[in-house]
C-alpha cells in the first residue's frame, strides 16, 4: 500500500469518526438531559450525595483497573493479537480483585462518612469493577480499528437501557438505589453489547509475548491518573466528610451539570484524535495542523456552550433540576471557569498520550497535583464556595504551566494552543458578559424566555465577532467544514508543502505566546465515574 492510499484511508477514517460520533453525542446528550431533569426532580440532594460519597473513594479503583493499558493499546504502532488477549486477562483479573476489595472495604466507606447505607451502596457498585476489566480491551480494539460508529451504538444503547432501568426504580420510590441500578445497568449492558459487535475475543494468556513496552507505558499513566483523581475528587471527599450528603448532593450536581457539556465532547474527541495523532506523531506538520485544528473545534463548542450556562445559570438550574436546586447557581458559575479550563488544556493530554511522554505528564501531575491537593482542603475552611474556587482557580493556574511542559518536552506547537486557548477567552468570555446583561432586566419567572433570549444574543455576539475578527472566523469555518479539512489534511504532502505548514506553525509557535510562557491544562483521563456522580 502506498504512503499516500495509508493517509488518505486515515484521513477519511477521521473524519467519518468524527461525524459518526458528533451525530452520537448528540444523541447521547438528549438522552442524558432527559435522565437528568427527571431524576432530579424525583430524588433528593442526599440521594445524590450518598452515591457521590461512595464513588469519590472507590472511584479509584477504576483507574486500578484499567491500569493505563487501554491507553497503551491504542498508542502502541504495532498490536499483537498475543498481547491483545494478555491485556484483556490483565485488566479482567484486576477487575475481579478490585470486586473483592471494594465489597470487603465497605464497612469501612460507611465507617469513615458515619452513614451505615453507603455500605450496601458500595458492595452494590463493586460489580461495575468486574465489568469495565471485562470490556477494556473490546472498546479499546474499537477505537485503535478506528470503528467509531459501533463505539457509538454501543455506548448510546447502554446509556439507554440505563436510563430506563433507573427511572423505573425512581417512579417505585426507591431512592438513591435508583442512582445505583443506573451505573450497574450501564456497564452490564455495555459488555454485551460489546461481546457481540466487537467481531473480536480473547485467546489464553501467552508468556511468549513482549508486555514490558506495554505496562511501562500503564505504570506511567497510571500513576498520572491517581493523581489526577485524587485532585478531582477530593473536594467531594471533603464536602462529604465535613458537611453531610445534603450539602455534598448540591455541590455533585452543579459539578455533573458543569461536567456534562465536557464528558459529551472531550471523552469522544479523544477517542477519533489519539488513535490518528499516534499514527502520524512523526509527521510534525501534519501532527500539528491536526492537533490545532482538533483543539480550536473542541474550544469553539464547549466555550459557547459553557459561556450560555454562566449567562443563564438561573434558567438552566430550574429548566434541568427544578426549583429545590437554586442554592447550586453561585458555585455552578464558579466551576465553569474550571471547565473552560480543563477543555482548553486537552490537546495538552493528547500530545502526552500520542506522543507516549507518560514519564513527562506523570511528572507534570507530580509538581501540581498535590498543590491542588491542599488547595482545595484550604478553600473547604469557606465552605462548598471556597472549595468550588480553590478548584477553579487551581485549573486556571495550571492552564499555562502544562503548554510550558510540552513545550519543552515535545516539538507540539504550544504557542499555537496557546492563542486558539486565549482567542476562546475574550470571544466568550465577552459573550457570556453580553447574554447576561441583555437578559437581566427580564423577570425571573419567564425563564424559557430569558433562555431563549440570552441564547439569541449570544449567536449574534459570536457573529458579530466573526465578521470583525477574521481569525475567530476562519476557526467557526474551519469546523464547519471539518470533514473536507480532514481529506485535504489526510493526502500525502509534497516537499514544499511540509516546508510551508513548519514555517507556519513555527511562526504561530513562536508569536503566540510570550518568552517562556505557554499554557493548557493536561485533563483528567476518560471519566472514572459513572453516570449520575461525573466528574
Amino acid at each position: 500500500m502506498t504512503g499516500g492510499t495509508t493517509t488518505a484511508t486515515l484521513g477519511e477514517s477521521a473524519s467519518r469518526g468524527a461525524a459518526v460520533t458528533i451525530a452520537g453525542q448528540v444523541i447521547r446528550i438528549v438522552v442524558q438531559l432527559g435522565g437528568i431533569m427527571i431524576l432530579a426532580r424525583l430524588l433528593t440532594p442526599a440521594d445524590y450525595g450518598l452515591l457521590a460519597m461512595v464513588t469519590a473513594i472507590i472511584g479509584v479503583g477504576e483507574l486500578v483497573r484499567d491500569f493505563g493499558l487501554s491507553s497503551a493499546a491504542i498508542q502502541v504502532k504495532h498490536l499483537t493479537a498475543g498481547q491483545k488477549s494478555n491485556l484483556f486477562w490483565i485488566n479482567s483479573s484486576i477487575g475481579a480483585a478490585l470486586m473483592l476489595v471494594t465489597i470487603g472495604m465497605s464497612w469501612l466507606i460507611a465507617a469513615f462518612y458515619g452513614d451505615d447505607r453507603l455500605q450496601p451502596i458500595a458492595a452494590a457498585l463493586s460489580v461495575t469493577f468486574l465489568l469495565n476489566g471485562l470490556s477494556t480491551q473490546f472498546r479499546a480494539d474499537l477505537s485503535r480499528s478506528l470503528r467509531f460508529g459501533r463505539l457509538v451504538v454501543i455506548e448510546t444503547s447502554a446509556q439507554v437501557i440505563a436510563l430506563a432501568a433507573g427511572l423505573a426504580l425512581a417512579f417505585a420510590g426507591a431512592g438513591y438505589w435508583a442512582l445505583v441500578a443506573q451505573q450497574i445497568a450501564q456497564t452490564l449492558a455495555a459488555i454485551v453489547l460489546l461481546l457481540i459487535l466487537t467481531g473480536w475475543f480473547p485467546g489464553w494468556v501467552s508468556r511468549r509475548e513482549q508486555m514490558r513496552g506495554l505496562l511501562a507505558y500503564g505504570v506511567n499513566m497510571f500513576g498520572t491518573q491517581v493523581l489526577n483523581y485524587a485532585s478531582r475528587n477530593v473536594d467531594s471527599i471533603v464536602i462529604g466528610a465535613r458537611f453531610g450528603a445534603a450539602d455534598l448532593g448540591l455541590y455533585n450536581r452543579a459539578f455533573q451539570l458543569m461536567m456534562l457539556p465536557l464528558q459529551q465532547l472531550n471523552a469522544p474527541s479523544t477517542r477519533v484524535a489519539l488513535p490518528v495523532l499516534s499514527r502520524i506523531q512523526d509527521d510534525r506538520a501534519r501532527y500539528a495542523a491536526f492537533l490545532t485544528f482538533g483543539q480550536s473545534a473542541l474550544l469553539t463548542a464547549v466555550g459557547a456552550l459553557l459561556a450560555l450556562l454562566g449567562a443563564q445559570a438561573e434558567s438552566v438550574i430550574t429548566i434541568m433540576l427544578g426549583d429545590q436546586w437554586l442554592e447550586t447557581i453561585p458555585i455552578f458559575r464558579i466551576l465553569l471557569i474550571a471547565g473552560f479550563f480543563q477543555a482548553a488544556g486537552y490537546a495538552a493530554y493528547w500530545v502526552f498520550l500520542s506522543k507516549g511522554l507518560m514519564r513527562q505528564n506523570l511528572h507534570y501531575a507530580l509538581v501540581t497535583r498535590p498543590l491542588m491537593i491542599v488547595a482545595i482542603i484550604v478553600g473547604s475552611i469557606w465552605g462548598m464556595t471556597g472549595v468550588a474556587i480553590a478548584y477553579s482557580a487551581c485549573a486556571a493556574l495550571m492552564w499555562p504551566l502544562v503548554l510550558l511542559w510540552i513545550h519543552r518536552t515535545s516539538d507540539a506547537p504550544a504557542g499555537a494552543l496557546l492563542a486558539n486557548g486565549a482567542r476562546a477567552i475574550v470571544v466568550y468570555g465577552t459573550a457570556c458578559i453580553v447574554s447576561y446583561f441583555a437578559t437581566i432586566g427580564i423577570p425571573s419567572g419567564l425563564t424559557w424566555i430569558r433562555l431563549l433570549t440570552g441564547t439569541a444574543v449570544l449567536l449574534a455576539w459570536m457573529a458579530l465577532v466573526a465578521l470583525i475578527w477574521p481569525r475567530y472566523r476562519r476557526d467557526l469555518l474551519s469546523l464547519l467544514s471539518a470533514r473536507k479539512l480532514l481529506r485535504r489534511r489526510s493526502r500525502t504532502a509534497t516537499p514544499a508543502e511540509l516546508t510551508q505548514r513548519e514555517e507556519d506553525v513555527e511562526r504561530e509557535d513562536t508569536l503566540g505566546a510570550p518568552h517562556g510562557m505557554d499554557p493548557g491544562d493536561a485533563p483528567p483521563p476518560p471519566d472514572v465515574r459513572p453516570e449520575g456522580t461525573e466528574r
